[in-house]
């Protein structure tokens, strides 16, 4: 196991990704970050740049717009890179499954770029942080 896997089990830093969502996944997210859940005793920390990341938390469907974004951000992150898709939107495209302005479900556009990305998916519309706290804890858990 290289350093990298094991660092990224200890202490995960993410960057947050939104590519087309309500807004909804959102406010749980910045709801996770507050004391009440301190996702920090895990070991998560919000970073502000993508090159500084472990992960990237992503919400939302893949709208056209922000596909080729999220493949420059999934680019631009050290390698390997956790992906956490929050959300049903961002899992599988929720309710604007067959829209037009839809690329496809975040793992198809990351999946473009790195075919052997490491995605996690946490459902929900929006989940709930203890959802998603758990669901990073269990990736985290199998990725080594």
């Amino acid at each position: 196991m290289s350093w990298k896997i094991k660092a990224l089990k200890k202490s995960i830093w993410v960057f947050h990704v939104n590519t087309g969502a309500c807004n909804n996944c959102d406010i749980e997210i910045v709801n996770l970050l507050t004391p009440r859940f301190d996702v920090e005793r895990f070991g998560i920390k919000l970073v502000g740049s993508p090159r500084h990341a472990d992960a990237l938390l992503v919400t939302g469907v893949g709208t056209r717009q922000a596909a080729r974004r999220l493949q420059e951000v999934y680019r631009q992150t050290p390698k390997p890179c956790a992906v956490f898709c929050m959300g049903a939107c961002a899992c599988g495209m929720g309710i604007f499954d067959g829209a037009y302005h839809v690329a496809g479900p975040v793992d198809n556009i990351i999946k473009e770029v790195d075919p052997n990305a490491i995605i996690a998916y946490v459902p929900g519309c929006p989940p709930k942080p203890q959802a998603m706290i758990s669901g990073v804890v269990k990736a985290l858990a199998a990725i080594g």
